[in-house]
């Protein structure tokens, strides 16, 4: 693979960067590829660092003959899921939802849609 498709590949997946309080610096993920990732204080100099931090790890697994991960955008989702809680939290939550005048659906959706 050519440094320049290296570089279009990498543009395929998702990268964050975000403030840790816990951390006081930036951190920098692609959780599609690596499961570590780069911190430091300068938000863009992370995210330059963590651009090249996925550009090697995606040179690291073509060189390995490894197939990439599929990049998260081009998964289909179904909007479908299992989430498990404790009891007390489902009745709680249930709870909410019918003061609400909402199906415990709707109501833990909006509450999602938040997050």
């Amino acid at each position: 693979m050519t440094r320049k498709q290296i570089k279009e590949q990498t543009a395929r997946y998702a990268k964050f960067v975000e403030w840790s309080d816990e951390d006081k610096c930036f951190i920098g993920r692609c959780p599609e590829i690596m499961a570590g990732g780069v911190h430091g204080s300068d938000e863009v100099r992370v995210y330059a660092e963590l651009c090249q931090a996925v550009e090697e790890m995606l040179e690291l697994i073509h060189a390995d003959g490894h197939a990439l991960p599929e990049p998260l955008g081009k998964k289909d989702f179904s909007g479908k899921f299992v989430l498990r809680v404790e009891p007390a939290i489902h009745r709680r939550l249930a709870a909410k939802a019918l003061a609400a005048g909402e199906s415990l659906n709707n109501f833990c959706a909006k509450k999602l849609a938040k997050a």
